[in-house]
Protein backbone atom coordinates (compact mmCIF):
# COMPACT_ATOMS: atom_id res chain seq x y z
CA UNK A 1 0.00 0.00 0.00
CA UNK A 2 1.19 3.31 -0.79
CA UNK A 3 1.27 6.51 1.23
CA UNK A 4 -1.24 8.82 -0.91
CA UNK A 5 -4.27 7.35 -3.97
CA UNK A 6 -3.56 9.35 -6.76
CA UNK A 7 -3.64 6.75 -9.82
CA UNK A 8 -5.08 3.37 -9.95
CA UNK A 9 -1.88 1.36 -11.18
CA UNK A 10 -0.11 2.41 -7.80
CA UNK A 11 -1.75 -0.13 -6.07
CA UNK A 12 -1.97 -3.62 -6.28
CA UNK A 13 -4.94 -5.81 -6.61
CA UNK A 14 -4.87 -7.00 -2.78
CA UNK A 15 -5.16 -3.94 -1.96
CA UNK A 16 -7.68 -2.10 -3.46
CA UNK A 17 -10.18 -5.21 -3.04
CA UNK A 18 -9.27 -4.37 0.75
CA UNK A 19 -10.81 -0.80 0.41
CA UNK A 20 -13.55 -2.69 -1.44
CA UNK A 21 -14.55 -4.73 1.77
CA UNK A 22 -13.85 -1.63 3.81
CA UNK A 23 -16.11 0.06 1.92
CA UNK A 24 -18.90 -2.67 2.53
CA UNK A 25 -18.36 -2.36 6.41
CA UNK A 26 -18.43 0.64 6.57
CA UNK A 27 -21.47 1.47 4.61
CA UNK A 28 -23.90 -1.67 6.03
CA UNK A 29 -22.88 -0.03 9.48
CA UNK A 30 -24.10 3.57 8.47
CA UNK A 31 -27.09 2.15 7.28
CA UNK A 32 -27.77 0.30 10.76
CA UNK A 33 -26.83 4.01 12.19
CA UNK A 34 -23.55 2.25 13.97
CA UNK A 35 -21.00 4.85 14.77
CA UNK A 36 -17.79 4.02 12.62
CA UNK A 37 -15.61 7.07 13.86
CA UNK A 38 -11.96 5.57 13.02
CA UNK A 39 -11.14 8.87 12.50
CA UNK A 40 -12.01 10.83 15.29
CA UNK A 41 -10.04 14.17 15.63
CA UNK A 42 -8.00 13.52 12.54
CA UNK A 43 -8.36 16.82 10.15
CA UNK A 44 -8.53 16.65 5.82
CA UNK A 45 -7.43 19.54 4.29
CA UNK A 46 -9.41 19.82 0.64
CA UNK A 47 -7.90 21.71 -1.90
CA UNK A 48 -10.50 23.18 -5.02
CA UNK A 49 -9.00 24.64 -7.89
CA UNK A 50 -12.08 23.42 -9.94
CA UNK A 51 -15.94 23.49 -9.24
CA UNK A 52 -17.27 20.67 -7.10
CA UNK A 53 -20.73 18.83 -6.02
CA UNK A 54 -20.39 15.43 -5.55
CA UNK A 55 -16.10 15.63 -4.11
CA UNK A 56 -16.71 18.18 -1.57
CA UNK A 57 -19.92 16.99 -0.09
CA UNK A 58 -18.80 13.23 -0.46
CA UNK A 59 -15.54 14.22 1.27
CA UNK A 60 -16.70 16.38 3.87
CA UNK A 61 -19.21 14.18 4.88
CA UNK A 62 -17.07 11.51 5.07
CA UNK A 63 -14.85 12.99 6.98
CA UNK A 64 -17.67 14.21 9.70
CA UNK A 65 -19.43 10.51 9.85
CA UNK A 66 -15.89 9.24 10.39
CA UNK A 67 -15.34 11.40 13.36
CA UNK A 68 -12.72 13.63 11.38
CA UNK A 69 -13.03 17.57 10.05
CA UNK A 70 -12.71 18.52 6.82
CA UNK A 71 -11.68 21.95 5.70
CA UNK A 72 -12.96 23.41 2.06
CA UNK A 73 -9.92 25.57 1.09
CA UNK A 74 -10.52 27.47 -2.54
CA UNK A 75 -7.01 28.20 -3.99
CA UNK A 76 -8.27 31.58 -5.10
CA UNK A 77 -8.28 32.45 -1.37
CA UNK A 78 -5.34 30.53 -0.27
CA UNK A 79 -1.49 31.90 -0.95
CA UNK A 80 -1.88 29.13 -3.55
CA UNK A 81 -3.49 31.60 -5.47
CA UNK A 82 -1.27 34.06 -5.40
CA UNK A 83 1.36 31.53 -6.71
CA UNK A 84 3.27 30.08 -3.49
CA UNK A 85 4.95 26.69 -4.50
CA UNK A 86 2.99 23.58 -4.41
CA UNK A 87 6.34 22.32 -2.47
CA UNK A 88 6.06 24.97 0.21
CA UNK A 89 1.97 24.12 0.70
CA UNK A 90 3.12 20.65 1.37
CA UNK A 91 4.89 21.35 3.89
CA UNK A 92 3.15 23.56 5.57
CA UNK A 93 -0.10 21.65 5.51
CA UNK A 94 1.77 18.28 6.29
CA UNK A 95 2.16 20.33 9.93
CA UNK A 96 -1.62 21.46 10.25
CA UNK A 97 -3.42 18.27 8.55
CA UNK A 98 -3.45 14.24 8.42
CA UNK A 99 -4.03 14.15 5.10
CA UNK A 100 -5.38 16.73 1.67
CA UNK A 101 -7.83 15.74 -0.80
CA UNK A 102 -7.42 18.11 -4.03
CA UNK A 103 -9.12 18.67 -7.15
CA UNK A 104 -7.40 20.42 -9.51
CA UNK A 105 -5.65 20.10 -13.29
CA UNK A 106 -2.66 18.59 -13.81
CA UNK A 107 -2.08 15.37 -12.36
CA UNK A 108 1.84 17.16 -12.16
CA UNK A 109 0.71 19.06 -9.43
CA UNK A 110 -1.11 16.52 -7.68
CA UNK A 111 2.15 14.47 -7.85
CA UNK A 112 4.26 17.47 -6.53
CA UNK A 113 2.21 18.30 -3.39
CA UNK A 114 2.19 14.54 -2.56
CA UNK A 115 6.17 14.18 -3.08
CA UNK A 116 6.83 17.05 -0.57
CA UNK A 117 3.94 16.33 1.79
CA UNK A 118 4.63 13.97 4.94
CA UNK A 119 0.63 13.46 4.70
CA UNK A 120 -1.33 11.50 2.60
CA UNK A 121 -2.67 12.86 -0.88
CA UNK A 122 -6.00 11.84 -2.80
CA UNK A 123 -6.18 12.57 -6.14
CA UNK A 124 -9.94 14.03 -5.95
CA UNK A 125 -10.08 14.59 -9.67
CA UNK A 126 -7.75 15.99 -12.74
CA UNK A 127 -7.67 16.56 -16.07
CA UNK A 128 -5.21 12.74 -16.21
CA UNK A 129 -7.21 10.43 -13.51
CA UNK A 130 -10.41 10.38 -11.20
CA UNK A 131 -9.39 7.58 -9.34
CA UNK A 132 -12.06 7.76 -6.30
CA UNK A 133 -14.75 8.06 -9.14
CA UNK A 134 -13.84 4.94 -10.73
CA UNK A 135 -13.59 3.14 -7.44
CA UNK A 136 -16.77 4.39 -6.73
CA UNK A 137 -18.00 2.96 -9.88
CA UNK A 138 -16.33 -0.67 -9.52
CA UNK A 139 -18.07 -1.18 -6.14
CA UNK A 140 -21.29 -0.21 -7.46
CA UNK A 141 -20.41 -2.55 -10.12
CA UNK A 142 -19.78 -4.92 -7.72
CA UNK A 143 -22.84 -4.77 -5.97
CA UNK A 144 -25.55 -5.02 -8.71
CA UNK A 145 -23.25 -8.04 -10.14
CA UNK A 146 -22.38 -9.76 -7.23
CA UNK A 147 -18.48 -8.98 -8.48
CA UNK A 148 -16.56 -6.95 -11.00
CA UNK A 149 -14.63 -10.14 -13.00
CA UNK A 150 -15.97 -11.69 -15.93
CA UNK A 151 -17.94 -8.81 -17.13
CA UNK A 152 -17.36 -6.90 -20.16
CA UNK A 153 -17.42 -3.10 -20.15
CA UNK A 154 -17.54 -0.53 -22.46
CA UNK A 155 -16.72 2.73 -22.64
CA UNK A 156 -18.31 5.50 -25.24
CA UNK A 157 -17.77 9.29 -25.34
CA UNK A 158 -14.48 11.59 -24.91
CA UNK A 159 -10.95 9.81 -24.15
CA UNK A 160 -10.69 12.33 -21.07
CA UNK A 161 -9.56 11.44 -17.48
CA UNK A 162 -12.57 8.77 -16.91
CA UNK A 163 -11.36 6.84 -20.06
CA UNK A 164 -7.88 6.58 -18.81
CA UNK A 165 -9.22 5.49 -15.70
CA UNK A 166 -11.11 2.84 -16.54
CA UNK A 167 -8.00 1.94 -18.72
CA UNK A 168 -6.02 1.68 -15.51
CA UNK A 169 -8.35 -0.63 -13.92
CA UNK A 170 -8.29 -2.56 -16.69
CA UNK A 171 -4.72 -3.29 -16.35
CA UNK A 172 -5.18 -3.23 -12.00
CA UNK A 173 -8.65 -5.65 -11.51
CA UNK A 174 -7.66 -7.84 -14.85
CA UNK A 175 -11.48 -7.28 -17.04
CA UNK A 176 -12.04 -6.80 -20.09
CA UNK A 177 -12.83 -3.26 -21.40
CA UNK A 178 -13.64 -1.63 -24.60
CA UNK A 179 -13.25 2.08 -25.22
CA UNK A 180 -15.46 3.61 -28.44
CA UNK A 181 -14.31 7.55 -28.82
CA UNK A 182 -13.84 9.86 -32.34
CA UNK A 183 -10.45 8.93 -33.76
CA UNK A 184 -9.22 12.51 -32.90
CA UNK A 185 -10.63 11.96 -29.02
CA UNK A 186 -8.47 8.49 -28.18
CA UNK A 187 -7.30 8.51 -24.57
CA UNK A 188 -4.32 9.48 -23.60
CA UNK A 189 -1.50 7.45 -25.18
CA UNK A 190 0.91 7.12 -22.40
CA UNK A 191 -1.83 5.93 -20.06
CA UNK A 192 -2.95 3.67 -23.16
CA UNK A 193 0.59 2.81 -23.84
CA UNK A 194 1.77 2.22 -19.91
CA UNK A 195 -1.63 -0.05 -19.21
CA UNK A 196 -0.63 -2.99 -22.16
CA UNK A 197 2.41 -3.14 -20.57
CA UNK A 198 0.74 -3.98 -17.44
CA UNK A 199 -1.49 -6.40 -19.17
CA UNK A 200 -4.56 -4.68 -20.00
CA UNK A 201 -7.38 -6.22 -21.89
CA UNK A 202 -8.40 -3.45 -24.01
CA UNK A 203 -9.97 -2.93 -27.15
CA UNK A 204 -10.65 0.62 -29.10
CA UNK A 205 -13.02 1.28 -31.21
CA UNK A 206 -14.79 4.04 -33.71
CA UNK A 207 -18.36 2.33 -33.46
CA UNK A 208 -19.75 2.61 -30.37
CA UNK A 209 -22.72 0.29 -31.37
CA UNK A 210 -20.04 -2.50 -32.13
CA UNK A 211 -17.72 -1.89 -28.50
CA UNK A 212 -21.73 -2.16 -26.68
CA UNK A 213 -22.52 -5.45 -28.28
CA UNK A 214 -23.09 -8.04 -25.81
CA UNK A 215 -21.22 -5.65 -22.27
CA UNK A 216 -22.90 -5.81 -19.46
CA UNK A 217 -21.50 -2.70 -18.20
CA UNK A 218 -22.01 0.73 -20.21
CA UNK A 219 -20.28 4.14 -19.49
CA UNK A 220 -19.83 7.34 -20.66
CA UNK A 221 -19.33 10.79 -19.54
CA UNK A 222 -20.09 14.93 -20.99
CA UNK A 223 -18.30 15.08 -24.17
CA UNK A 224 -16.85 18.53 -23.20
CA UNK A 225 -15.24 18.61 -19.20
CA UNK A 226 -14.32 21.11 -17.06
CA UNK A 227 -12.49 23.78 -19.08
CA UNK A 228 -13.69 22.75 -22.45
CA UNK A 229 -16.53 24.58 -22.87
CA UNK A 230 -15.39 26.94 -25.88
CA UNK A 231 -14.88 23.83 -27.84
CA UNK A 232 -18.36 22.15 -26.57
CA UNK A 233 -20.40 23.15 -30.34
CA UNK A 234 -17.08 21.42 -32.19
CA UNK A 235 -17.37 18.53 -29.81
CA UNK A 236 -21.00 18.13 -30.18
CA UNK A 237 -20.36 17.61 -34.11
CA UNK A 238 -17.44 15.27 -33.57
CA UNK A 239 -19.74 13.33 -31.13
CA UNK A 240 -22.54 12.68 -32.75
CA UNK A 241 -23.96 8.90 -32.26
CA UNK A 242 -21.30 8.36 -29.45
CA UNK A 243 -24.41 8.45 -27.45
CA UNK A 244 -25.82 6.24 -24.88
CA UNK A 245 -29.61 5.22 -26.09
CA UNK A 246 -32.32 2.58 -26.67
CA UNK A 247 -29.62 1.20 -29.66
CA UNK A 248 -27.12 1.19 -27.53
CA UNK A 249 -29.11 -0.82 -24.65
CA UNK A 250 -30.23 -2.97 -26.96
CA UNK A 251 -27.01 -3.85 -28.42
CA UNK A 252 -25.54 -4.87 -25.28
CA UNK A 253 -26.79 -7.62 -22.72
CA UNK A 254 -30.06 -7.92 -22.19
CA UNK A 255 -29.26 -7.68 -18.14
CA UNK A 256 -26.36 -4.46 -18.68
CA UNK A 257 -26.31 -1.61 -16.40
CA UNK A 258 -25.85 1.87 -17.59
CA UNK A 259 -22.99 4.05 -15.44
CA UNK A 260 -22.45 8.20 -15.65
CA UNK A 261 -20.04 9.59 -13.31
CA UNK A 262 -22.24 12.77 -13.48
CA UNK A 263 -23.39 16.08 -14.00
CA UNK A 264 -25.01 14.63 -17.47
CA UNK A 265 -25.49 16.62 -20.69
CA UNK A 266 -29.41 14.47 -21.02
CA UNK A 267 -29.89 13.98 -24.47
CA UNK A 268 -26.49 14.11 -25.21
CA UNK A 269 -24.03 11.77 -24.31
CA UNK A 270 -26.82 9.25 -22.65
CA UNK A 271 -30.68 9.76 -23.42
CA UNK A 272 -33.22 11.17 -20.70
CA UNK A 273 -34.73 7.39 -21.39
CA UNK A 274 -31.92 5.33 -20.60
CA UNK A 275 -31.00 7.73 -17.37
CA UNK A 276 -34.16 6.88 -16.18
CA UNK A 277 -34.59 3.40 -17.41
CA UNK A 278 -33.89 0.62 -14.88
CA UNK A 279 -30.72 -0.30 -16.48
CA UNK A 280 -29.57 3.14 -15.01
CA UNK A 281 -27.33 3.37 -11.77
CA UNK A 282 -26.03 6.41 -11.63
CA UNK A 283 -27.34 7.36 -8.44
CA UNK A 284 -26.23 4.25 -6.83
CA UNK A 285 -22.93 5.38 -8.21
CA UNK A 286 -22.72 8.63 -7.07
CA UNK A 287 -23.99 7.63 -3.69
CA UNK A 288 -21.20 5.25 -3.66
CA UNK A 289 -18.87 8.06 -3.98
CA UNK A 290 -19.40 8.37 -0.25
CA UNK A 291 -19.22 5.34 1.54
CA UNK A 292 -15.94 4.17 -1.20
CA UNK A 293 -14.16 7.30 -0.02
CA UNK A 294 -14.86 6.90 3.37
CA UNK A 295 -12.66 3.13 3.17
CA UNK A 296 -10.04 5.38 0.84
CA UNK A 297 -9.68 8.14 4.01
CA UNK A 298 -9.86 5.29 6.80
CA UNK A 299 -7.42 3.43 5.18
CA UNK A 300 -4.97 6.70 4.39
CA UNK A 301 -5.34 7.99 7.52
CA UNK A 302 -5.42 5.27 10.33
Amino acid sequence: MTKDFLCLTDWNLKDLEAIFDLTRELKEKQKRGEEHHLLRGKTLGMIFEKSSTRTRISFEVGMYQLGGHALFLSSATTQMGRGEPIKDTGRVMSGYLDAIMIRTFSQEAVEELARWSDIPVINGLTDTYHPCQLMADLYTVIEHKGNYRDLTYCWIGDGNNMANSWINAAAVFGFELRVATPEDYRPDPAVVERARKLGARVSYYTEPLEAARGAQVLNTDVWASMGQEDEQRERAKAFAGFQINRETIKAAAPDCVVMHCLPAHRDEEITDEVMESAHSIVFAQAENRLHVQKAILATLMR
